[in-house]
């Protein structure tokens, strides 16, 4: 049997009186695009927290490709292949979408930025930048400001400077939070084509998104996972329909 390429165990995580992980046991293979469902304040985020580093849990072991990253930093975390997109977009406004992308680009290389000035005129950085915007739907946008862009198109580029880390897991909160009907399908069709090629956790309230994308499917309710499973097996669920779904199922 093929090891997962996360796992995490019994993960607990408490603020005070409150557990926003309450044993949470979650299992993602290389490739496949697993989304995390469930209601306001029902753990979702604090999750990819304890994924991605930025949290560290109370108890029990997170690993991944077969390395236990339970207490390892979040840059460490990030250099063995892990990547997240965040609710509120991080970019540099001033900055053009290639610039943004070079960036991202001599992050990965893990080169100083001390040198910026000089560095944005390197073709080792712009050639793979424009890679990156063009995977991304966003190859013609290149010299505009990103305070310019539209909101999609933001959150477009947010998901390019996730992939310029080549990671090979992907945490997405909420990508199409905010945005009206057009953005969002133009959303759903851009994880589309990434699914296979990296795995994705998904964290998004779009349901029409989440059974559209996920090839499984994960239900959090007050910290705890109450039901996993394939997305016609979750969307059936009696309890799962009690707690989130309810007449939307």
């Amino acid at each position: 049997m093929v090891e997962p390429l996360l796992t995490v165990a019994g993960v607990i995580k408490r603020f005070g009186g409150i557990a926003a992980s309450d044993g949470v046991d979650l299992a993602i293979a290389a490739g496949e695009c697993h989304a995390v469902i469930g209601p306001n304040g029902a753990g979702k985020t604090t999750l990819i927290a304890e994924i991605s580093g930025e949290l560290l849990p109370d108890a029990g072991r997170i690993v991944f490709d077969g390395a236990d990253i339970t207490h390892g930093p979040a840059p460490r975390r990030a250099r063995a292949g892990l990547a997240r997109s965040f609710q509120v977009t991080c970019l540099i406004p001033s900055f053009t979408a290639l610039e943004n992308a070079m960036l991202a680009i001599q992050a990965r290389q893990g080169h100083s930025f001390r040198f910026w000035r000089a560095a944005r005129a390197d073709p080792s950085l712009k050639e793979p930048a424009m890679e990156v915007l063009a995977r991304v739907g966003l190859g013609g946008r290149a010299k505009v400001p990103v305070g310019a862009l539209a909101h999609g198109e933001q959150r477009a580029l947010e998901i390019g400077l996730a992939l310029a880390l080549e990671p090979r897991l992907l945490l997405l909160d909420e990508p199409m939070a905010g945005m009206g009907p057009v953005d969002a399908a133009r959303m759903i069709e851009l994880l589309d084509g990434l699914k296979g090629s990296v795995a994705m956790l998904l964290v998004e309230h779009d349901m029409d998104a989440v059974f559209r994308l996920a090839d499984r499917i994960s239900v959090l309710v007050y910290g705890k996972v109450i039901a996993s499973g394939r997305p016609e097996e979750v969307r059936a669920d009696a309890e799962v329909k009690r707690a989130y779904l309810g007449e939307a199922a």
